[in-house]
């Protein structure tokens, strides 16, 4: 078990809340790296140094905050996600890039998804970091507090709709009822981490796990959590799955800012091994240096949440003219530096659910200027509330611009995460949201991500004041039909047409789509595969 923790760290409040809803998505990833220092103490900074050859410590550099939530069941934090795929198994894990399912705690896959009742036996000799056994008891008290309708979590929203309960057959075995047949649920299945009842089920467990406390059957143990500086991992001796650990040590550091986080692993005398969140900016000054710097492309992307209760923004044609306004080109060649692509539907075109959107908002200002028009709307003037991530820093210039050139005069307001959603809490008044959201780091099932960004009761759709509208309630029963829906190929179809209706009112919808970065040093570390979400994954990597 872990060593030392830090439990500094503030009690459960909005931020929390919204990893619970399923609503805030990957933006809360991003987003609490904006809460955290750029940087700890170099006394902790450097904690978990030492060693040689191959017993030496494994340093990484996270850009993002690690003072989020830590329990598996609610966090969409983007270091506490990535540390947990370290330190807990689900029965079923999946591929950190193909997301192919493969069996963790349980011993096997299911071979045959069409039915409503799947089995599993879980891994002989399998025990948690403090040497307690891991039981069907275990696998049973995670569901039940998933599926548990008084108890608000973030992993409820990617099961409650399908399964039914997870029942114990003996200490070894245990089955998953569903409501129908529902294949894509597999690969959920690493969403729900599996914890000990012994411990998570004591008074004030679940604030300790919120806090940092971290106890699974991974091939890593948490051995100390500083929020705001750093997190220190050793190789579990009792692991004996499926990926067992390569790096007798490892010392993730939390170093938001760009420039220390860049330093920290560039020169002869790098403190690092590997980082994600590298600036473009970046990119060939680390490569000019020896480092492999390479990219994932998938669900991050800048989007634009309109407020639909404000005039004139209950207009779809409105809301269409503002899309079609943005250069996106621009947009990408000079803020990304070309690492991304204009959206042509909500998903991205590397989802296997994608396809091209009927309505795709190509540069059109002349288009925009005659939507506006037919709107009956002139000399509108927009603030656009913004969070203040960097990269999205570096594109509201272009919106901006993009704005003004058709006569609509633009102001822009970024700020940290925590005062924007602050405001959308308190229902404040607000014309347009400028913010980044990024659902892969939960999968790439279509099904998921659009119910996590689109849903009656989904908190972005409470902050759009659009959950009502006819159109909405529409969408909605199309969305959960498309879930109940047996053949893959008429899902598929049924989900394309529904993204079409989102693309159509362009209440939330991304801008465009952007590559995450990653650099590692190619002479120190193999099996590094860059992620199109935030975080690493070195289940699969070792020491040159």
């Amino acid at each position: 078990m872990r060593e030392d923790v830090t439990q500094n760290v503030p009690a459960l409040h909005r931020r929390a809340f919204l990893k619970y809803s399923g609503a805030l998505g990957a933006a809360a990833a991003i987003s609490t790296s904006l809460t955290a220092c750029s940087s700890g103490p170099q006394s902790t900074n450097d904690t978990g140094g030492g060693g040689t050859g191959k017993s030496r410590t494994l340093t990484a550099v996270i850009g993002y905050g690690n003072d989020g939530s830590w329990d598996p069941t609610q966090t969409a934090s983007a270091f506490s996600m990535a540390a947990n795929n370290h330190i807990y198994e689900g029965l079923i894990d999946t591929d950190p890039i193909t997301r192919a399912p493969y069996p963790a705690l349980a011993t096997a896959v299911p071979k045959d998804t069409s039915g409503t009742s799947w089995k599993f036996t879980l891994r002989a000799g399998a025990t948690f970091h403090d040497g307690q056994p891991v039981t069907a008891d275990d696998v049973v008290f995670v569901f039940d507090r998933i599926l548990d309708p008084k108890t608000t979590t973030l992993a409820q929203g990617f099961f409650a709709s399908w399964l039914k309960e997870a029942r114990k057959i003996d200490a070894q075995n245990v089955e998953l009822v569903l409501k129908f047949p529902f294949p894509e649920g597999v690969s959920r299945l690493t969403l729900a981490k599996i914890m000990p009842k012994h411990i998570f089920s004591q008074p004030g467990a679940w604030d300790d796990a919120i806090k940092g406390k971290a106890v699974g059957s991974g091939p890593y143990r948490q051995t100390a959590h500083h929020p705001k500086s750093n997190t220190t991992f050793a190789a579990f001796a009792g692991y004996n799955g499926p990926r067992p650990a390569a790096f007798k040590t490892m010392n993730w550091l939390t170093i938001v800012d760009a420039a220390p986080r860049v330093a920290k692993i560039s020169g002869s005398s790098a403190g690092a091994q590997i980082a994600d969140n590298i600036p473009y900016a970046n990119i060939q000054q680390l490569r000019s240096g020896g480092m492999t710097v390479a990219g994932g492309a998938g669900m991050n992307n800048l989007f634009l949440m309109f407020n639909t209760r404000h005039k004139p923004f209950d207009d779809v044609r409105v809301r269409q003219a503002l899309h079609y306004a943005i250069d996106t080109g621009k947009m990408v060649q000079l803020a990304l530096r070309g690492h991304g692509k204009p959206s042509s539907s909500f998903l991205d075109t590397g989802n296997p659910t994608y396809r091209r959107a009927k309505t795709v908002y190509d540069y059109d200002p002349d288009k925009a200027k005659a939507l506006l028009k037919a709107a009956g709307v002139s000399g509108l003037k927009i603030n656009i509330l913004a969070v203040n991530v960097s990269w999205i820093v570096d594109c509201l210039p272009t919106i901006k611009a993009s704005w003004d050139a058709i006569g609509v005069r633009t102001t822009l307001a970024p700020q940290e995460t925590t005062a924007v959603f602050t405001k959308m809490d308190q229902k404040q008044d607000y014309q347009v949201v400028a913010a980044a959201s990024n659902p892969n780091q939960f999968g790439v099932d279509a099904d998921l991500i659009m119910h996590y960004n689109y849903g009656p009761q989904n908190l972005w759709m409470g902050y759009a004041r659009w959950a009502g509208n006819p159109v909405a309630k529409q969408l909605f029963r199309d969305m959960d039909q498309a879930t109940r829906e047996p053949d893959a190929a008429k899902k598929k179809a049924m989900i394309q047409d529904y993204v079409d209706i989102v693309a159509e009112q362009a209440v939330l919808y991304p801008v465009v789509h952007n590559e995450l970065m990653t650099a590692w040093d190619p002479k120190k570390l193999t099996g590094i595969r860059a992620q199109p979400y935030p975080g690493i994954n070195v289940l699969q990597a070792k020491w040159v």
